[in-house]
């Protein structure tokens, strides 16, 4: 990414209405895109399961029409756009990651692990981790979706630190692994803005952002790994806001590897 102005400005995580847990159409967010000078939207709500709904997404119906409704606003808009979808990686889905890239044509999936299985099978939520050993456990499912090959980037790879525990050695190793993971597969890591939308918050070990974390970010630059910015927008002004402004100037302060396109 340019240190001036002249940047292609593009996200490529962008959520709808239709996951429950956001607002605005489809169109509304090509709207806003346009309207902020991007170049590339790229759409990527959080995906449906065939047969489970894990809730605060889009249903498995809606699906085909989500993707109908990007097509038909390809040629309404001056404005190149991306079908994609956020989604967790659990081991018995490895056919319908492929089915999605295959059959329903999406230009890429973001994998976003908020919850993740474990090896007993036990499927658990980042959110609510108990310490940071689950860390260990989150950063192994995350190596173990980079292995599939299915994933173009690795969203808030840093999530897991959101969590009120101090920085530890269990941050390192988990974080090094999602790292390493990254490095291997040539994926790319998100620096997500949404992290900075919800504030400076006090932790055991200081205050900061629940994410991006600096200590994370430390050890990413120290890769040649490249590193997306993405606004995680869940509603329409939020896709190229003042919090991804910051966010686009401190990963460049950062010393990051940062690209303007997955394209």
């Amino acid at each position: 990414m340019s240190n001036g102005d002249d940047f292609l400005k593009a996200n490529f995580h962008t959520h709808t209405y239709r996951c429950l847990h956001a607002f605005g159409t489809e169109e509304n967010y090509v709207q806003a895109a346009v309207k902020a000078g991007l170049e590339q939207l790229g759409f990527s709500d959080h995906a449906p399961f065939p047969d489970r709904d894990f809730g605060l997404r889009m249903q498995f119906a809606e699906l085909e029409e989500y993707l109908s409704v990007i097509d038909s606003l390809k040629d309404k808009y001056s404005i190149q756009l991306f079908k994609g979808l956020e989604i967790e990686y659990h081991p018995v889905y490895r056919d319908y990651y492929r089915e999605l890239l295959d059959k329903y044509k999406l230009d890429y999936l973001i994998l976003g692990e908020h919850m993740y299985t474990m090896p007993d099978g036990e499927i658990k939520n980042i959110y609510f981790a108990e310490s940071t050993e689950d860390y260990l456990y989150y950063a192994d499912a995350i190596a173990q979706a980079a292995q599939t090959d299915c994933f173009s980037v690795i969203a808030h790879p840093d999530l897991m630190l959101k969590n009120h525990f101090a920085w530890d050695e269990n941050c390192r190793k988990a974080s090094r692994q999602i790292i390493d993971s990254a490095k291997k597969h040539n994926m790319v890591l998100e620096f997500n803005a949404n992290g900075f939308r919800k504030g400076l918050q006090p932790f055991p070990d200081g205050q900061r952002y629940p994410y991006p974390d600096k200590r994370f970010w430390d050890m990413v630059k120290d890769t040649d790994i490249r590193v997306i910015v993405g606004s995680d927008c869940h509603s329409p002004e939020q896709v190229w806001d003042s919090d991804m402004e910051y966010a686009c100037r401190t990963a460049r302060q950062y010393g990051l590897n940062v690209i303007e396109t997955i394209f």
